[in-house]
């Protein structure tokens, strides 16, 4: 089963990692400045991860593969990292779903 991980980033923000069972980062948050803002997130990515429509496709620059988790509002909750081909970032995808609704949350900032 996959965790939630909080960390605190060297600004004083926190941030939450989704790791798969392997331990592998699959969505990093954007910094929040309060943990209860933090766990809200958590909350988002729980609820949201369940929608196919929420995960927004993209291609860096680098013609990488990544995506964004969206709340309902269309608000970034959550980013991947960069995938090497498209059926590798759907497999992020497939991952985020399947790991995030039942994921404990690990706080490292205590």
């Amino acid at each position: 089963m996959g965790k939630f991980v909080i960390t605190t980033r060297k600004n004083g923000e926190f941030q939450f990692n989704l790791k798969a069972t392997n331990g592998q980062v699959i969505l990093t948050s954007e910094g929040y400045k309060t943990k209860a803002s933090c766990l809200n997130g958590v909350e988002s990515v729980k609820k949201n991860c369940l929608e196919e429509k929420r995960f927004d496709k993209k291609v860096a620059s680098n013609g990488k593969p990544f995506f964004n988790l969206l709340a309902t509002n269309g608000q970034i909750i959550g980013s991947s990292q960069m995938y090497s081909n498209e059926v590798n970032m759907k497999n992020g995808i497939a991952s985020v779903m399947k790991n995030a609704p039942e994921a404990p949350v690990v706080d490292e900032t205590v």
